[in-house]
Formats: C-alpha cells, structure tokens, sequence
C-alpha cells in the first residue's frame, strides 16, 4: 500500500487532520486501514530509519550438453574414401561443445554412449587389443580427456567387442560411468561385484558450483542416470553368455529401472535430475513395456525426470523427421524442445550435431525450480548459398580446438590407415549401394556369397544335406534419412585392388557369423517383413508416390534372401508386390495378417526341379545370417531357438577372406582371378498390371557418380526428376515396365 515508511507517516498525518471532517463511520474505516497497513508494513522494519526491501529472487542458468553415438568416429575423417569429412568427428563436436560453453555460465556435459565401435579406428583399436597389443587409453577417451565430460552413459554398441575390452575402454576414462539396468548375472566375477549388483554405478548426483545471475556462487546437486536397450541380451549373446548357457547379465526394463531408481535420487538430494536413455523415441501406445528398445517418451511418463538426452537411433531431435502424423500422439514441441513436456534431445550421430538442454532456474526456500527448459541440437556443418556443406561457425572459431584434437589421435590415426589399406584381393567390377532398395545389389550379393561360401566350409557335417540360404541386407543406403549426412551414406567401392577398408564398407558391424534352421513358411514370412520397407502404391492413382518406406522400416533390416547357384543361376528367386499391403510392420509384427507381398517364391533344387507351394512351405533350410538378426528373434525364423551353429568369425572377416580366395592372389603380390559381385537379381518388383500413369518415387545419392551407376545398372526405366531438401536424389522408376 505504501511505498516506505516515510510515505506512510506523511498520509498518517494527512488522514488524521481530516477526521474531524468525517462522519463516525468513515473516521472508523480510515483508521482501520491505516493500523492494518502499519502493522504489515513495521513487521518488516526494525525502526524508522532501518528500510529493507523485499528480498531479490536468486536464478540461474545451466546448459546440459550432449554427444551421442560417437562410434569411434573421433577424426574428421571418412577411412572408406581417405578423406577429410566435415559431416563427422568429435574433433569438430568439441569445437561446438567449446563455443557453447564460452556463451554461458555455467554448463555440463555427457556422452550417451555407442562411443567405442562402429568406425575403422574403432575396429583397428579392438584388433590389436585380440592379437594382445592393449591400448592405454582409448582413441575417443584420448579426446574426450580434454573436454572436461561429467558422466559417460554406456551404449549397446559398448559390448561388441567383449566385457574385457569394455572394462579396459572405460578404465581410461576421466570421467565416470552410469548404467542402471544392467545386473551382474551368474557364472563371472562381474568386475568384483556379485549376483544381482548393478554393473555399473547407476546414477551420479553430481554437486556443481554454479554462478547465478548476480555472479554469487551456488550449489546445485545434478543427477544423472543411463540406460541401455534390454536387447544386448540378443544382440551381443556371443559377449554375455557363459559356456553353460546362463547369462553373465540379466536387463531391467528402461523405465522399470527409472522408476526404480529415480525416487532413491530425489531422496538424496537432487535438484535436477537428467535421464541419458542411449534410446530412441518410442510409442505411447504401450510405453510401460519393459522390453521396449526405444524408451524415451516412456520416461517423460516417470516423475521426477527433468531432462532427457536421448540417442540410439541416429536422429535429430527436434527436427523435421518428428513432425509427420507418426509423432502426433507424442505431445511433442518442436519449438521448444520438449516431449510431454519434458525437454529432450538427440543430437545425430558420429559427431554431426551436439545436443544442448538449457535451463531457466530459481532457488525458492533453498531448492532449485525449473523456470523453463528448452532443447536443439547444433550441428557441425550447414550447407552455404551454393549448397556446399561447410562448417559452422560453432567450429571455425574454435580450430585449435579441432587441431589439438587431431594431435592427440595421431598415432592412432595413423595405425587406422595402415590397418584399413592392407590388400585383400581384386573386382572387376564397381560395388555402389545406390540402387540396394530398389533392386538386387552388388553390396548385398558379395556379402550372400561370403556368408554362404563361409557356412559350406564351417558347417557341422550333420546339416550338410540342408540347402544354404544367406540372409543380407544394405547397411549403407542412405542412412535414415533424416539429415544432410544421410545423402553420403552409401557403399562406395570402385572396381580395382580391394583392401580391408573396402570390406569394412561393404559390412559396416562387426557382427559375427550365425546359422539358423528354418523351413520355407519361415523363409517366406521373414521376406514378407522385409517388404516393409516399401510403401503401398495405388496403382489406381496418378499423384506422386513415394516408394521407400524411410521412417516405417530401417534399411538394414532390409534383409535380402539369397540361395547357391544352380546352374550358374540363383537356386530361391522371388517378387515383390508393393501394391499389395505389408503383412508385418517394422517390428516384425502382424499388421495384416492376410496380406502377401512376397509371390513366386520358388526354391530350385540342385537338379534343377523347382519347388514352390506347401513342398516350398516345408522344405528346412540353412540360413547363414549375423548375431544381431539371428538372436533378435523379430523375424521369423530367428530366435535362440532356432540358432543351430555359432561361428567365431566376424561377417566381415568371411566377406575379406571370400574377396581373398576368390582372388586367387599370387606370388608377385598381384591377383590370378578376381572376385564377381555382380547381382543375380534372384528378387524383383512385380510388374504393376494398370492402365494409369504412375508415379512412383524413390531417392538416392545426389552425384554424377550415381547418376551414371544407376543410368549402367538400371533394372528398370528410371528418370531423376529433382532432389529433395536432404540433399538426396529423387528418381521415378518405371514399375509398370518388365524387367
């Protein structure tokens, strides 16, 4: 009511010479306000003289930053090609980490994970870590030393190469490790822990001396917690399983672990609470499945999570991918940052983006509030008014950042060189990926025939009499289509000398060879699933229509179905009908369970009989596939119960050693023979019976290179009519044409 004091005894005067003047009732009003205001306003004084304001409100802020899915791709630098590449590198990420740091106050930062494999240097390290040479400390810890991370969260990629390799790996880390979900199993001495014990530390509550808006010092107590997709337990089986078949871990569920953990968390203190989930967004359909892969928006449902930096699945979040229909049930603001809410992030993948979570917050009687919360992703490259990719100025004003960087890898660099150009055989044919989702592939045949060559010399006698099948699908076809990056994502081997880099193109994973049991009813069912990577096209319409399925199906779950030749042909020939619906969706689950898409399947036994139908349905085959799909148990036909051999080797390894014998290299250090990738084109697109001008669209890579692969190798009529604002190529293929 007033001002101070001092304004106060003025009006007291004032109101006072005017009593005399009132009547009874009003002198009683005004004095009543007046002794009110007096006694609220002298509560806060100690006398007259002694004026004290309302006490200020204390804020802050914090930045959270995060990288993700690193995949050993520490240089910028692409070892299939041999050069610089301005798309990928922690090199370049720390540039931005560091140009982000110096625009706050106060700012943290964690990995999510995926961070020891999935590049060459990754597979170089883990090379010489078997034959016994152990590193110090890891290539991508080296740099990562220097970028001053609070907590590393543990990926699924994390196990490829074995519990012992993992334990070095994260040993030389400066920072600690969190996990919540995974549980030390029987039958190992899990690191000094015992049955039933976390395996690694599951949260961290963090105290960090923060300045708020005033420049005073602060205390907030930050707490982290990671988690790992359930589905090691498949995907690394060979890593997790003991000789007597028990499990060396057991996985809680993502958001059974947070819910487990995340109350324990603000029980000891936390202020903030930020859930690394190495995880991709998921469904709300049934977000409490605590088998779920992709958990995210499962954990905007747990109390008490106020951040989410999320990955896994090589995206950008928020961005243009999630803002179709498939995301509209999700709450999400693509403004802000937010799911239910909640602000998350996932910042790409080998380095092209770095994810940032800010926060507006207030400490209110001792605890801080969450004001707001916001999230992006900053990449590490932009295309310029040319259309040129060129780095952002995130990175160009931090190039020593980059520089030192690439000393401190160096010698790891170097070792990676050496060890992806040591000579392997020879082709005589060019290997690009840019048509692998439109029709049979070179990409794919030369790793069908490794696989089967690889089964026909390892497989237990008792299963020779089985035809072999080789199951291989695309790694590199455009990547998920959903960044810039994404347009470079392809097999790119040029006919010539071949080395190793050429077969860790050709299979990105080291994966290791698996063979599977399965009847023909199986073989057709798991066929049918990988049609969902196409649309349904009308072929009663003439509007456009996009034939891959980008955002439905991952592309290397595009299994192709593969047999011996007999008779110098394909022994199992199929087609495709994309006019019919997709009988399973991208998890392999029945959508339309009448539907078929996959039709004249036929097998051709060896002298030269061919099979088809209920014979077809009946049949047992071979199926030479990898660790990852065999024990995934989505397709059918796979599953532990199914697995009838392990093999030691790595996929990659069998398609080297394949491209080797089929070289037949010599002892002047050149090449008898060569290796014949060429596609015998054992599955097609059925033709299209319509009257209508289709158009049907796909995309691919946007060069002259293939430009000129798809004009030579085109199984179909094919017209490039644009691009699209990926970058990516966009061609209408002709399906009403034979083949």
């Amino acid at each position: 009511m007033f001002s101070d004091f001092g304004s106060f005894r003025f009006c007291l005067i004032f109101v006072l010479c005017l009593l005399p003047l009132q009547g009874p009732v009003l002198k009683k009003t005004l004095i009543a306000v007046l002794v009110g205001s007096a006694v609220a306003l002298m509560s806060g004084c100690d006398s007259d003289d002694n004026d004290s304001p309302a006490p200020a409100k204390v804020t802050a802020q914090l930045r959270v930053m995060e990288t993700s899915d690193i995949h050993a791709n520490v240089m910028d630098f692409d070892y299939y090609k041999g050069r610089e590449d301005i798309t990928i590198g922690l090199a370049r990420t720390a540039a931005v980490v560091a140009t982000a740091r110096d625009e706050v106050k106060n700012a943290v930062l964690v990995d999510n994970g995926d961070l020891i494999q999935g590049s060459p240097m990754g597979d170089f390290v883990a090379a010489e870590f078997k034959k016994g040479n152990e590193f110090s400390v890891h290539p991508a810890h080296k740099a990562m030393n220097t970028m001053d991370y609070v907590v590393g969260n543990i990926g699924n990629h994390e196990f490829n190469y074995g519990l012992d390799f993992l334990k070095k790996a994260i040993d030389g880390a400066d920072f600690p490790y969190i996990n919540a979900n995974v549980i030390c199993g029987k039958g190992w001495d899990c690191w000094g822990k015992k049955e039933g014990d976390n395996l690694f530390t599951p949260y961290q509550i963090v105290e960090k001396t923060i300045k708020d808006d005033a420049g005073i010092d602060r205390t907030i107590k930050v707490g982290y917690i990671g988690f790992v997709p359930p589905q090691i337990l498949m995907w690394d089986k060979q890593n997790l399983t003991n000789d007597d078949g028990s499990t060396k871990v057991t996985v809680l569920g993502i958001q059974e672990a947070a819910k487990k953990f995340v109350p324990e968390m603000k029980q000891k203190g936390a202020d903030l609470i930020i859930a690394i989930p190495h995880s991709g967004v998921g469904t709300a359909e049934n977000p409490s499945d605590v088998t779920s892969e992709n958990a995210t928006y499962a954990l905007t449902l747990v109390d008490g999570i106020d951040a989410i930096m999320f990955g896994h699945s090589h995206s950008v979040f928020p961005g243009k991918t999630f803002s179709g229909d498939k995301y509209a049930n999700l709450k999400m603001d693509l403004e802000k940052g937010t799911i239910n809410g909640v602000p998350a992030v996932m910042p790409g993948r080998w380095g092209d983006n770095m994810g940032q979570v800010d926060f507006q917050l207030e400490l209110v009687n001792n605890s801080w509030k969450i004001v707001s919360g916001t999230a992006k992703a900053r990449s590490i490259y932009e295309k310029n008014e040319q259309g040129q990719k060129v780095a952002t100025a995130d990175v160009t004003g931090k190039q020593q950042v980059v520089d030192a960087i690439h000393g401190i890898v160096e010698a790891d660099h170097t070792g990676t060189l050496a060890y992806v150009d040591a000579p392997i055989g020879k082709s005589d044919y060019d290997m690009y990926s840019f048509l692998s989702l439109v029709q049979d592939d070179p990409t794919v045949q030369i790793v069908a025939d490794a696989q089967i060559a690889y089964a026909k010399k390892n497989l237990d006698k008792k299963y020779a009499a089985l035809p072999v099948l080789s199951a291989a699908a695309p790694f590199k076809s455009g990547g998920r289509h959903s960044t810039l990056a994404d347009a470079d994502s392809y097999v790119q081997v040029a006919k010539g000398n071949l080395s190793y880099k050429n077969a860790a193109d050709l299979y990105l994973y080291p994966n290791t060879v698996v063979a599977l049991k399965v009847n023909g009813a199986q073989v057709k069912d798991w066929l049918e699933c990988s049609a969902n990577q196409f649309n349904q096209i009308d072929p009663a319409s003439t509007a456009a229509q996009t034939l891959i399925n980008w955002d439905g199906h991952r592309t290397y779950n595009f299994d192709v179905i593969d047999g011996e030749k007999v008779n110098d042909q394909p022994s199992l020939t199929y087609q495709i009908d994309v006019t019919q619906p997709s009988k399973f969706d991208g998890s392999c689950k029945v959508a339309n369970a009448g539907a078929s898409r996959i039709v004249d399947l036929t097998w051709t036994k060896p002298d030269g009989t061919k099979v088809q139908g209920d014979e077809l349905a009946a049949q047992e085959f071979i199926v030479v596939s990898n660790n990852y799909r065999a024990f995934g148990g989505k397709f059918a036909g796979t599953g532990a119960e199914f697995v009838v051999q392990e093999f030691p080797d790595m996929n990659r390894d069998a398609v080297a050693a394949y491209i080797t014998e089929e070289s037949q290299p010599n002892s002047g250090g050149s090449y008898d023979s060569s290796v014949d990738p060429r596609a015998d084109n054992n599955w097609k697109f059925k033709v299209i019976e319509t009257s209508t001008a289709l158009d049907v669209l796909f995309e691919t890579q946007n060069s002259d290179l293939a430009s000129q692969f798809v004009e030579t190798y085109k199984a179909r009529p094919m017209t490039k009519v644009g691009k699209d604002e990926l970058g990516f190529a966009r061609y209408q293929i002709d399906l009403k044409a034979g083949s």
